[in-house]
């Protein structure tokens, strides 16, 4: 029997599959990967006490939560794919939804791709030392005198992943979302162990006083002891920190670049956002808590290799306490990067349908997902696993990591515009239907676009050699878009 028009339409759509648990899964998933357990070291160093970093967190989490909620007006408004690249078209034009894309392609979702995908090898080298990031199969072949390819045994099985991941998620959206739900709750298990043993078993009296003694000792500011000029550098040196909060904690509005595959997405968006942020954002500040009710905060500042999290394990089980914790990141991140893939090929396929991208990336396969998307994603990603620095002083390194470095501050930028965007369309388009909004609207947004246009004002004074260039990437569309819009 011949399939009815009806029937062919509807296989040309995406498939609806993703409830609100999944679509919770999926926000809690992608937000948690290995930074909760290694940027507290970073940020312990630039801040000065304990109260102070756990100040850095609560920020984080009332920036987050706020963007969360702004977020899921724009969310039930437009309940379209594409998410911020969408919202973005809207509210101010299609320039600016196709940087923000650009942006989220070459950088923003493959790096972080490869950047989660080589965390999950490196400790998967904990239990195997094999696999590690400087045994190589073959020899470096160098592109130019900073620039080589590589191929260790940790990029190996970043690659491998990668691929089984985007092979797994071009078979439909169900199988992405089986395996993203059993690591979620694995991974929300996991976590919620790690931060009761921090506070029973690994208990350490002697660490928690010393905490509480220098609980609110002031930053290593350099020449500024008191007044205007003291308040300021403590001001700057807070928003820089926020680089390690703030970035463990990015990536919850991924959900909605899958908007055409979630289940009433006017009111299931809002939610999952809400309580997908809210819980993570708890499970942060809990852990921290744990950290020093078990590590002095020098131990925290100075943990090897900046794992805070196995050095409060290894306190608590000297002889397995590494292991374990290498197993509960490798569950973390391989959800996390799970959720990576699955989400962003939504955005560039709502960016294909606008004729902003390769155009075989706008179609489904049969599965009814875009094949094509998750394909090129799976690429870049790759070359940004085995592209690599050089330098004579320090070895080998990650272009990726470089490269998300350079564009934390510009993606800051586009969450401000993102978030502004729900003033903005309550005065373009004051009757568009709205399920969901904002709650303490214009204050929650305000919030967030206040708070985050300080600390990228700070991070662009303290740190312009990371900021800039950041810009040049996103500016670097600009051409592209040109050439685009003048073969149409």
């Amino acid at each position: 029997m011949n399939p009815t028009q009806e029937e062919i339409e509807t296989r040309r759509q995406p498939k609806r599959a993703l409830g609100l648990f999944d679509s919770t899964m999926i926000v809690i998933g992608v937000m948690i990967g290995s930074g909760i357990f290694i940027v507290p070291a970073g940020m312990a160093r630039i801040l000065g006490g304990p109260g102070w970093l756990l100040a850095a967190w609560v920020f984080a989490a009332v920036l987050t939560i706020a963007a969360a909620f702004s977020f899921g007006e724009l969310a039930s408004m437009m309940p379209g794919g594409g998410g911020m690249y969408l919202y973005l078209r809207e509210a101010y034009s299609p320039l600016w939804g196709f940087l923000y894309g650009w942006t989220l392609f070459t950088v923003i979702q493959t790096g972080t791709i490869a950047a989660v995908a080589v965390a999950f090898a490196r400790f998967l080298g904990v239990l195997a030392p094999s696999i590690s990031e400087s045994h190589y199969l073959f020899a470096p072949l160098h592109l130019s005198a900073h620039y080589a390819i590589t191929l260790s045994t940790a990029q190996l099985v970043a690659l491998l992943v990668i691929a089984a991941l985007t092979a797994t998620n071009s078979l439909g959206v169900e199988y992405g979302k089986i395996i993203q739900n059993t690591f979620t709750v694995a991974k929300l298990g996991a976590m919620a162990a790690l931060i009761l043993l921090g506070l029973t078993v690994g208990w350490h009296a002697t660490a928690v006083h010393a905490n509480l003694a220098a609980f609110w000792q002031r930053p290593p500011i350099p020449g500024s002891e008191s007044g205007l000029t003291a308040l300021l550098s403590l001001m700057v040196v807070f928003c820089v920190s926020q680089t390690g909060s703030l970035f463990s904690a990015d990536s919850w509005h991924d959900i909605t670049f899958a908007a055409e595959e979630v289940k009433d997405p006017r009111t299931t968006l809002p939610r999952s956002l809400a309580l997908g942020t809210v819980i993570v954002m708890l499970i942060y500040l809990a852990a921290n808590v744990a950290y020093m009710a078990v590590l002095t905060f020098p131990d925290i500042q100075h943990a090897p290799r900046d794992r805070v999290a196995t050095a409060m394990m290894q306190h608590i089980f000297p002889t397995w306490g590494a292991q374990a914790l290498a197993v509960l990141i490798m569950v973390s991140t391989f959800g996390c990067i799970n959720s990576l893939v699955l989400s962003g090929p939504r955005a560039y396929y709502a960016m294909a349908r606008d004729q902003l991208f390769f155009p075989a990336a706008g179609h489904l396969n049969r599965a009814r997902v875009p094949g094509w998307s998750l394909l090129l994603q799976g690429i870049w990603a790759g070359l940004l696993v085995l592209l690599t620095t050089y330098s004579p002083l320090t070895g080998y390194g990650n272009l990726y990591s470089d490269l998300l470095d350079y564009i934390i501050s510009a993606a800051l930028l586009f969450y401000i515009l993102t978030i502004a965007a729900v003033v903005v369309l309550r005065y373009k388009r004051p009757d568009a239907e709205r399920l969901y909004r904002t709650p303490g609207y214009p204050v929650v947004p305000a919030t967030y676009v206040l708070g985050a246009s300080v600390v990228v004002l700070c991070l662009f004074i303290d740190r312009p050699a990371t900021t800039w260039p950041g810009l040049v990437l996103v500016v670097a569309g600009l051409p592209v878009y040109w050439i685009i819009r003048k073969r149409q």
